[in-house]
């Protein structure tokens, strides 16, 4: 019986693949400590929004509620460590320490893009958060351009294991990868590779953009494909095409990142358009979201969580207890926002009309 051998031309080429995917994951961890690369003027539109405050709320501010169910799965509040990192020692103890947060709050939580992971199993612990977080809303991620590049339904069950997760994150990173100068950028017939996935997958699937939005008509059309919920990762935070022009050598992907590096659509004009054209679905708001205040006017809009990344990112790198200071905080925001607003659960809170446009 013979066996096939694995040309050494192939190896060499997996081998580089996975050295570049590494390395770009470390150049993204730095670039996002280390430089300014949030938008310039641009913000996430929550900033066009008040509340309407009440002098007398009749509440005990002990009494508020902040828990909520996403996917069948009951969160101490509505809040989601947005997908980030993973394939390096850094990326590892950034996820570890969010994990243990998570569990202790019991909030959701996604990782970075596990492609690398599934290059080189070897740094799959770096996203193996699961022994920390038995109990958590868990997401794992792969960037949906890939399953033009030789992923289906076997890499994606892959990094489904790797994490034991609750749903599999597929990220539209279409602008990033304009921008990446190894970027993939074959986006034809995506969607009905991800109407198969959500056919065969055993778990719910999200699709979620990176910093860049999405509209209605893709949610319509995404959700048509599938896709159980959205995360519209809207534009006003951190923008992936700075980081990827930082990263270039080359002087016309240099120039790309600083044309776009405002491009997308706001955060709250992507959460209000999808609730036109969908009352139900599961919806993810992010994108520049900074504080609790700003949690608060996602969920008001029509968000069902509100994921953060950026200010997780700057906790986890400083240390464990900075992390859970920042859940503290966000929680006490949201909580006075209920407070003065006259509402004593999120359910109330986006019923109540207390939402105003200026």
């Amino acid at each position: 019986m013979s066996s096939q051998i694995t040309p050494r031309s192939e190896i060499s080429d997996s081998i580089n693949a996975s050295d570049q995917t590494q390395t770009r994951k470390a150049d993204h961890l730095r670039i996002c400590l280390d430089e300014d690369v949030q938008f310039r003027q641009q913000t996430n539109g929550l900033d066009r929004y008040r509340f309407t405050h009440c002098c007398l709320p009749e509440l005990n501010r002990n009494d508020i509620d902040l828990t909520t169910v996403f996917l069948g799965k009951k969160l101490g509040a509505p809040l989601l460590i947005s997908s980030m990192t993973g394939g390096t020692a850094q990326a590892k103890m950034i996820n570890q320490r969010l994990a243990i947060a998570a569990q202790h709050f019991n909030i959701a939580m996604g990782v970075g893009s596990q492609r690398v992971a599934v290059e080189n199993p070897e740094v799959a612990d770096t996203f193996a958060v699961r022994n920390l977080a038995p109990d958590i809303l868990l997401f794992a991620n792969l960037g949906a351009v890939q399953l033009n590049y030789n992923y289906g339904l076997e890499q994606c069950q892959r990094v489904i294991d790797i994490l034991e997760a609750d749903a599999l994150i597929l990220h539209l990173n279409p602008l990033q990868e304009c921008i990446q100068t190894e970027g993939d950028t074959n986006f034809r017939g995506l969607l009905d590779k991800i109407n198969i996935l959500c056919n065969k997958l055993p778990i719910p699937v999200i699709a979620k953009e990176v910093g860049n939005g999405i509209s209605a008509t893709m949610a319509t059309r995404l959700l048509e494909a599938g896709i159980t919920a959205i995360d519209v990762a809207g534009a006003g935070g951190t923008s992936w095409a700075k980081i990827e022009g930082e990263r270039a050598t080359d002087p016309r992907q240099r120039r790309l990142g600083q044309t776009f590096a405002d491009w997308g659509l706001p955060t709250a004009e992507c959460i209000a358009r999808i609730r036109t054209i969908d009352a139900n679905v599961p919806l993810i708001a992010s994108g520049g979201l900074r504080n609790g205040l700003e949690v608060a006017k996602a969920i008001a809009l029509g968000a069902d969580l509100a994921g953060l990344a950026f200010p997780f990112l700057q906790a986890a790198a400083e240390s464990q207890e900075a992390v859970s200071t920042l859940v503290d905080i966000l929680k006490a925001e949201i909580s006075t926002v209920l407070f003065c607003t006259g509402n004593r659960t999120l359910t109330e809170l986006k019923q109540s009309g207390v939402l105003e446009q200026i």
